[in-house]
């Protein structure tokens, strides 16, 4: 995560937005009054994603363990008529 200063956001606004969005890398903006993050619109669509999953009961454990379930159980989509 990138840490800067709001006179320096100020400073840089729109290159720190483009390497926001081209790395997916956060930036906290550091104020006298508190901090402040910027997130590319894709990491943000992800947390909200991931937190509605993980809202839905049993869904976290239905994940966890859908990521540890063996390759070789799984069907390839190009065998599936669709």
């Amino acid at each position: 995560m990138y840490n800067t200063t709001a006179t320096n956001l100020r400073k840089n606004l729109f290159g720190m937005l483009n390497q926001t969005i081209k790395y997916n890398e956060p930036v906290t903006v550091t104020t006298k009054s508190g901090n402040a993050v910027i997130l590319s619109e894709e990491d943000y669509n992800a947390l909200k994603e991931t937190l509605y999953l993980t809202s839905i009961p049993g869904m976290e454990k239905k994940l966890i363990d859908a990521m540890n379930e063996d390759d070789s159980n799984c069907i390839d989509a190009n065998e599936v008529e669709w």
